[in-house]
């Protein structure tokens, strides 16, 4: 029935995850929105928390056809993940979402016509603002070519070349369906094949660099991302909180999945131009305080990490059978 989600139990057409931490303002919208995409297609949707201080759990459990856990702890986003993948069940795909989205009208069907297709595993849509301008939410894989181009050039000359910018930067990309190495993990369709093929999600990240390294994963099983430009979620920004600590770890996790992947040459000289991108851009406070945390590798340690306070438990005392804790 159309505004209805499935519950704990049976076939959904995709499972829809969605990781909180201090969300509980905007999880409604979101849930709202899903509503609106439950008519002519089944939707499991998933909260799993982080520990949020707020009443983000309480939100959801209001909800009696949305299956709301607890992670027990602080996992981070690929914990979270993982925590709600447990939940997913039979579902033919999922959906990750992050909780201050809003999910246009005929977005999720756009994204799974794009995953139908032969060779597809992943599909991201198009993200805009709460203005509705467009972000430009595609990227490149890392390299250190694109990583000096971003450190000299940053946002300008938006038409450079792409072997000098990880961002997708040109609007004329952001208006057609092609392959992409990778985009923000702020949504994105992942087939069950794709899901089951790639595996966890890399927890050692916390936040930043795990949705790189989840993409790369895919690609290297052989499932293809595309964007899909017919599908639209508006975003507010900063869903993660922002801070000093967690702009350096955006910064040292860039490092850390790079280093994943390449030698000690290519990761030092990679290094050097994540240390140039906040050098160059050291009278603002904020990249000062980046730059002395990625020019520190000792320091990384003291870092923003997942933390676990108890195992997930599961409270089937919803009507529809939603997981709580």
């Amino acid at each position: 029935m159309s505004g209805r989600f499935v519950g704990k139990d049976g076939h959904a057409d995709v499972a829809v995850i969605v990781v909180t931490y201090r969300s509980a303002t905007d999880l409604d919208r979101l849930i709202a929105s899903l509503r609106g995409e439950a008519s002519g297609q089944s939707l499991r949707v998933i909260v799993a928390d982080n520990e949020s201080p707020d009443d983000t759990l309480a939100v959801a459990r209001a909800h009696a056809d949305v299956v709301a856990l607890s992670t027990g702890g602080n996992l981070g986003y690929a914990g979270g993940i993982n925590a709600a993948m447990t939940a997913a069940g039979d579902a033919d795909a999922i959906l990750v979402l992050n909780p201050d989205l809003v999910v246009e009208p005929g977005a999720i069907a756009a994204l799974r016509q794009r995953i139908a297709q032969r060779g597809v595993g992943i599909a991201v849509p198009t993200v805009l603002d709460g203005s509705g301008a467009l972000s430009t939410s595609l990227r490149r894989e890392p390299s250190v070519l694109r990583g000096l181009g971003d450190a000299l050039l940053g946002g300008r000359f938006r038409g450079r070349p792409a072997a000098l910018a990880e961002m997708v930067l040109s609007p004329d990309e952001y208006e057609y369906a092609h392959p992409v190495d990778w985009a923000t993990g702020a949504a994105m369709l992942i087939s069950r094949e794709t899901a089951d093929a790639v595996g966890d999600w890399d927890e050692r990240f916390f936040l930043y660099s795990e949705e790189t390294d989840y993409f790369r994963r895919a690609r290297e099983s052989g499932h293809t991302t595309w964007f899909e430009p017919e599908a639209i979620v508006r975003h507010a920004a900063g869903g993660s909180g922002s801070s000093v600590a967690l702009e350096q770890l955006l910064a040292v996790n860039r490092v850390r999945y790079f280093a994943g992947y390449h030698g000690r040459v290519a990761t030092f000289l990679f290094h050097v131009t994540a240390v140039l991108n906040h050098l160059v851009r050291s009278t603002d406070p904020t990249h000062r305080a980046v730059l002395r945390a990625v020019a520190s590798p000792p320091t990384w340690a003291a870092l923003p990490k997942a933390s676990r306070a108890r195992a997930v438990q599961s409270d089937t005392t919803n009507d529809l059978g939603g997981a709580a804790r």
